[in-house]
């Protein structure tokens, strides 16, 4: 892969583009990023990074910034702001796509969520997901799409509605739900198949799914990251205690919103397990085990969200 290759990120001012970008830059690769606020990608500085102004909701600020690219990240997610997230994220992978198409983008690079799709009572905000990634496929451009259940690392939304939780509260109330069986991935694996996916030789468009080596249930977390911070803590089962419920629970003892507590709290009772070998088999990867991962999460807190940019 020759280092001059033009890559667009979008999401770059999100958890996992914000790490992505300097690692994007340590290769010598051009980035131009696609932001709301240029003002927030004002600490990074680099020759070759461009930022332009724009949204995926806004087409011809995309088509601007299609131009030249090859590689194009689609980190997007609008399930944060205000209105029907499905019908939002469903209108910008459209709006993504067709300008992609247009550009001659070679191919997109999509981070999506785990879950089986034939599962009729898959979440909203899991459906949302691969929905997102059809209509990336669907724009004929090779779309590579990584499905992840939860990363673990500091900035990660879920690791941080899991902290919040079991720092504030000594006793907890835990459904029957939390022993829905998960495969966790540290952040610095996510980045590293990220990155890896720029060199796939061209090929059909393909969906990965990326996980640790270890299937746990939610309430294994919970024990994990109490034990690695010292704290005694008191798990009772509440099985009545619903996934909407937990939601109205959640907006008072985090910092999350109610509405994005909710969306991720509700895909906690569909299995988000890795049911193919494809990624061990394609990327020369060995994604760490959840006690590493959570070590490394907990570490990276503690000094500012400084550790999760590979090389």
């Amino acid at each position: 892969m020759a280092n001059s290759q033009f890559v667009l990120l979008t999401g770059a001012t999100g958890y996992v583009g914000r790490l992505l970008l300097p690692c994007l830059l340590k290769r010598g690769l051009q980035v131009r990023c696609l932001v709301r606020d240029a003002s927030r990608l004002s600490a990074f500085t680099s020759p070759r990074l461009e930022v332009a102004q724009g949204d995926v909701m806004d087409p011809p600020s995309l088509n601007r910034a299609m131009d030249g690219i090859e590689t194009a990240y689609y980190l997007i997610h609008l399930m944060a702001g205000a209105g029907d997230f499905e019908s939002q994220d469903r209108q910008a992978a459209k709006n993504f796509a067709k300008a992609a198409k247009v550009a001659g983008v070679k191919r997109i690079i999509y981070l999506g969520g785990l879950g089986d799709e034939r599962n009729a009572n898959l979440s909203v905000h899991l459906r949302s997901r691969h929905e997102v990634g059809a209509i990336l496929r669907e724009s004929g451009v090779e779309t590579i799409e990584f499905r992840a259940a939860m990363i673990i690392g500091a900035g990660s939304l879920s690791f941080q509605l899991l902290k919040s939780l079991i720092e504030r509260l000594p006793v907890m109330l835990c459904p029957r739900w939390l022993t829905t069986p998960t495969q966790p991935i540290a952040i610095n694996d996510v980045l590293s198949y990220l990155i890896a996916a720029i060199d796939l030789p061209a090929d059909k468009s393909r969906v990965f799914e990326i996980g640790g080596p270890d299937v746990v249930a939610y309430i294994d977390l919970i024990r994990e990251y109490a034990k690695q911070k010292h704290l005694r803590r008191w798990l009772i089962n509440v099985p009545l205690l619903t996934p909407h419920l937990s939601g109205l629970w959640l907006a008072l003892v985090t910092p999350a919103t109610y509405r994005v507590g909710r969306h991720l709290i509700e895909g906690l009772r569909n299995p988000m397990v890795v049911s193919s070998t494809d990624a061990i088999d394609v990327f020369p990867i060995q994604p760490v085990v959840i006690q590493e991962a959570m070590r490394r999460a907990i570490l990276e807190d503690q000094q500012g969200g400084t550790l999760s940019a590979i090389g």
